[in-house]
């Protein structure tokens, strides 16, 4: 009978061994960061940009400076120091492009692009000599 025991007892430290070594394992695999959200760093970055030419007069101006009936503004036509206000800001994994539009317009990205694009957007009302509000809307995608 003791015997009998001994064995019982080498069956049963195996089985915890294998219980043991399996719940390591499982430990190990199941610590794998979740994969990061780049979404909410990209709105930022874009409200970001668009803070900057929101509280700068002179790129407030460029932004105003269009007649109504030449809206919308693609990015192809924008003023030079606008354009590069944003190239400038932009971080380098990102590709951005703006529209320039009236305020109850839908500003639309003319590129077909088979990306995510993040978009955010201003509305630009007056500098002191002039109230013509325009809407600013930046489209962002990862390169």
């Amino acid at each position: 009978m003791i015997k009998n025991k001994s064995g019982w007892i080498r069956i049963v430290e195996a089985f915890a061994t294998i219980l043991l070594i399996t719940g390591i394992f499982l430990m190990v695999l199941d610590n794998d960061p979740p994969p990061e959200d780049f979404s909410q760093k990209i709105y930022e970055g874009e409200q970001g940009i668009l803070r900057r030419i929101q509280l700068n007069d002179s790129l407030r101006e460029s932004v105003l400076s269009f007649d109504i009936g030449t809206l919308p503004i693609k990015w192809e036509n924008f003023p030079q120091d606008l354009k590069e206000k944003i190239i400038s800001k932009t971080p380098s994994n990102l590709e951005c492009r703006a529209e320039i539009c009236e305020v109850n317009e839908n500003c639309i990205l003319s590129e077909s692009i088979d990306k995510s694009i993040y978009t955010q957007k201003v509305i630009i009302t007056s500098t002191l000599e002039k109230y013509s509000p325009r809407k600013l809307k930046l489209f962002c995608w990862e390169k």
